[in-house]
């Protein structure tokens, strides 16, 4: 059985309440592709103006004065996971996540990579994050 078969037929259990009613709603067999319940999807439980409203959400992200750095991730995570077509590639991503760091979570960063976290690779950065979080999760 194909992939795509195995999706269109699995996606449903997947669902509850009014998206589980929605998905029934149409008949038999006439969502035909993965790629048109996706759409439909979408357009029905993520609306342009909801995805505007997510996408200047991320873009404007700034950590609050009493938040920590894993504090600050985890909500920028959680941005993004409410709204799922984004379109902000992980690079971006960070950049974003580093560039709304109040000034002293930025130096300390670039103190832990010895120059400017910009400046290493996508997954340098990363790793060198998660390390931080991983060994002090109240670093301000």
């Amino acid at each position: 059985m194909p992939d795509e078969a195995i999706r269109l037929s699995l996606f449903s259990f997947s669902l509850a309440g009014d998206a589980k009613r929605w998905i029934h709603s149409f008949k038999g067999n006439s969502l035909k592709t993965w790629d048109e319940v996706v759409e439909k999807f979408l357009n029905k439980y993520f609306p342009e103006s909801k995805t505007v409203e997510g996408k200047t959400a991320i873009s404007s992200f700034d950590q609050f004065s009493d938040e920590s750095l894993s504090e600050a991730l985890e909500r920028l995570r959680g941005l993004l996971r409410r709204t799922p077509i984004h379109g902000f590639f992980e690079p971006i991503q960070l950049n974003m996540f580093i560039d709304g760091l109040r000034p002293q979570t930025k130096q300390l960063l670039d103190a832990s990579t010895g120059g400017k976290i910009k400046l290493k690779t996508l997954e340098e950065a990363t790793e060198l994050i998660e390390n931080m979080l991983a060994s002090d999760h109240a670093i301000l």
